[in-house]
């Protein structure tokens, strides 16, 4: 017999209740998509088992809601969502992120020019406080604690029930991929089709200094031909070599899992299609590729991590940043992520809100530069960057901000009354001892 959901947390609300001392972290199963550092404190801590929080809790087809539990992967929710020929409003590109990290973390993708992350759609969350209490948060009731949860990283109580709503799909997904020479051209063709709305999906690739790739796209209920990027095809390769092609909707979503976006070229080989062919199954998809990250983090005592992260740029001094980025790191491809924020998110402290005017946000990715230069450390120059540009960064790698400077871009006023509200006793860190100096 299946246990009720309502069995599990009352399970491990009991594990909370009977905990006596000692700092607990979060056991989810499968694999973190934080990024694995070799001095990780959260080693050391006790923890909370939640393995088994992991089902579809309901589809409702007619009213187009879920519900389902934190650990369900979004390649098994829009497996199961496409029977009824539905989708969230927000599909990471990974198979293997959760609805719950989703939500406490990062979550932005092709569909953000619409509707923005995963998390500003969610209608309600189900949330289990460090002594073990359950309490229902959105943005009517407790709202207080349902505004901080994004963007919490698991520092807030845990997350054991998420409700968002379901929009309609098609089976296909028909690309287009419109090439520029220059920057400003790539940025305002983006801008303008941001505004205009004409596609379902838009995102962009800078491949290099010379050649920027809009990438757009349109559910559609034919395709002529379909391609597939998780075995011999790579996906971001493709969209420098073709105009225009056609994705099965799930493989569109989960383009870029085979090679991680392209940190599989950091494994030499791992790009050639004979490697691919014979050693595929073995090391492609980004499962397998952060698991060998995990397996060999101690070796990153060694030095520092290569740089990868989203940087959320307010899109009014995205050419700024720009500029900067070309100049100063000159690392390429770059996945880029128009990102709609109706408000400014009430994590972050007042003073940092007023500096933020733009609704559309720029998610500009960088996946795996080279940060062993002895004279600079690139998270450090990120981080001076975007605070100068009112812009973010995920929090998923190293981070050197001092405490002082942490508390002027997160609000320390907030984040203290939620945590209050859901971690009284202090078991699970807080997120600036959580993320700082991981690297």
């Amino acid at each position: 017999m299946s246990i009720s959901h309502f069995e599990k947390v009352e399970k491990i609300a009991r594990s909370l209740r009977n905990h006596e001392e000692g700092l607990l972290s979060l056991q989810k199963g499968g694999v973190s998509h934080m990024m694995p550092l070799a001095r990780d404190d959260r080693r050391k801590d006790g923890k909370v088992d939640l393995r088994s929080l992991k089902e579809i809790i309901s589809i409702d087809p007619i009213e187009m809601k879920c519900s389902v539990e934190p650990g369900v992967t979004f390649s098994q929710l829009v497996e199961e969502t496409l029977k009824h020929r539905l989708i969230p409003k927000l599909v990471p590109e990974l198979k293997t992120i959760t609805v719950g990290g989703a939500v406490s973390g990062c979550s932005v993708e092709s569909m953000s020019f619409r509707y923005g992350g995963f998390h500003d759609n969610a209608l309600s969350y189900e949330v289990l406080t460090g002594n073990g209490l359950i309490v229902k948060c959105s943005p009517t009731e407790n709202k207080e604690i349902f505004g901080m949860i994004h963007g919490s990283y698991g520092t807030l109580g845990i997350l054991t029930r998420i409700d968002f709503p379901l929009v309609e799909a098609k089976p296909f997904v028909k690309m287009e991929y419109p090439k520029f020479d220059d920057f400003d051209s790539f940025y305002q063709a983006m801008l303008e089709a941001c505004e205009k709305k004409e596609f379902d999906f838009i995102d962009g690739i800078i491949h290099d200094k010379k050649c920027f790739v809009l990438c757009l796209g349109k559910m559609v209920e034919e395709a002529p031909y379909t391609s597939k990027y998780d075995r011999t095809k790579v996906f971001y390769k493709s969209t420098k070599k073709r105009s225009q092609d056609y994705l099965a909707l799930f493989d569109y979503f989960f383009r870029y899992d085979a090679d991680c976006h392209w940190l599989s070229r950091k494994i030499p080989g791992l790009e050639n299609p004979l490697i691919r062919l014979l050693f595929g199954k073995q090391l492609l998809s980004s499962t397998k590729l952060l698991e060998y990250s995990n397996r060999f983090a101690a070796l990153l005592q060694k030095g520092r991590p290569d740089v990868v992260l989203d940087c959320f740029i307010p899109s009014s001094r995205f050419e700024n940043f720009f500029r900067f980025y070309e100049e100063k790191f000159d690392y390429f491809p770059l996945w880029i992520v128009p990102y709609r924020i109706e408000e400014p998110y009430p994590f972050l402290a007042d003073g940092f809100r007023s500096r933020i005017e733009d609704k559309l946000f720029i998610d500009c990715a960088i996946y795996g530069k080279p940060n062993n230069d002895p004279g600079v450390d690139y998270y450090t120059l990120l981080e001076e960057k975007l605070f100068e540009l009112a812009g973010l960064k995920a929090l998923i790698a190293s981070n050197s901000y001092t405490e002082e400077r942490f508390w002027e871009i997160y609000s320390r006023e907030r984040y203290g009354m939620a945590k209050a509200m859901v971690d009284p006793t202090g078991r699970f860190r807080g997120i600036y001892e959580k993320v700082h100096c991981r690297g």
